[in-house]
């Protein structure tokens, strides 16, 4: 199958901000999973607990959050869960619906059925397990659903990710959990796109993704992004952005959520976790690499902020690989 054509990548503004914080974070996608459906039924799940994407192949499917409105899903279109509440999947809003079982293993990865005999509607979805830093980016930006329409290019790329995602689950191939870890990425960055071509910074509230996403704020965050080991100060941010010291940090603060010069520091701690989870680069030169005058200064605001000394904390990488950033 050849791989979609996607959507354009944001405004330089942004886009290259946003690729820089997906390279330090961890993704992983949990179980693609295929539901077919034939005739009347209704399935009740409990909440996830993660960023679910699902995406409808065949036919028609209803979806409700629990509190929530029935949202209709058609053959081509795909939805984005936050994962905190529980939801239904139906063939129509008012089917009542009994709990779904566990998935079955089959010929092409777990599937489930529901209803009668037959593939009338034919699902896929999977579960992205995020560490801190991507969850940054998502904090309080989703919607409880974040529908995508057919036409979106978000939502092509979506369906094709997770069938190669369930392929490579079912297939047993080599290799196989080396692409699954290549394509929870892939599948984050349409979320984040769908998210940002929902519009400007004002769409989204307090937090990460905003800040990224602002156009004022942007010559800032590159020279942060660009150098974070020199010293900013709050006057040359300013200055980047065309902004006095006060505008820009009450800006910088109402749509990142921190402070610019917290938020350097937080950078800063993100590039240490990703070296020391990745390299043998000695603590001496990933400390002046980062800005600080001795290890010991280093150590001290990698513990306040990790709960861990550096040393310790890339051992702790070492014997779990999949050790999430922290602080």
């Amino acid at each position: 199958m050849a791989a979609p054509r996607s959507s354009p990548a944001p405004g330089t503004s942004h886009g290259d901000l946003v690729a820089e914080t997906l390279e330090l974070t961890a993704v992983h996608c949990a179980l693609p999973r295929c539901l077919t459906a034939a005739g009347a039924w209704a399935l009740a799940f409990p909440a996830p607990g993660r960023l679910t994407v699902r995406a409808v192949l065949r036919g028609t499917v209803w979806l409700t959050l629990d509190g929530g409105q029935p949202v209709r899903l058609d053959a081509d279109e795909a939805a984005v869960l936050v994962g905190d509440r529980p939801y239904t999947l139906a063939s129509g809003p008012e089917a009542p619906a009994a709990d779904a079982p566990p998935p079955v293993e089959g010929t092409a990865g777990p599937l489930l059925h529901a209803g009668a005999e037959g593939r009338d509607t034919v699902t896929l979805d999977g579960c992205l397990e995020l560490d801190p830093a991507a969850e940054e980016l998502l904090t309080g930006a989703l919607p409880p659903v974040l529908r995508l329409g057919a036409t979106t290019a978000e939502a092509t790329a979506v369906r094709w990710l997770l069938a190669q995602a369930l392929g490579e689950l079912s297939a047993d191939r080599p290799g196989a959990s080396f692409a699954l870890g290549h394509l929870a990425p892939l599948l984050l960055v349409q979320v984040l796109r769908a998210l940002l071509a929902h519009g400007g910074a004002d769409a989204h509230p307090a937090g990460l993704l905003r800040a990224l996403a602002d156009e004022r704020l942007a010559p800032a965050l590159r020279l942060m992004h660009a150098d974070p080991a020199r010293p900013w100060t709050l006057a040359e941010l300013a200055r980047a952005a065309t902004m006095s010291r006060t505008s820009f940090a009450q800006r910088f603060k109402d749509l990142a959520g921190v402070p610019p010069l917290a938020y350097l520091r937080r950078r800063r701690m993100r590039l240490a976790q990703h070296t020391l989870r990745r390299t043998d680069t000695p603590l001496s030169a990933i400390a002046a690499s980062l800005g600080y005058g001795s290890d010991s200064a280093f150590s001290t605001a990698f513990k306040r902020a990790t709960g861990l000394s550096p040393r310790h904390y890339r051992e702790a990488a070492r014997s779990a690989p999949d050790l999430p950033a922290q602080g």
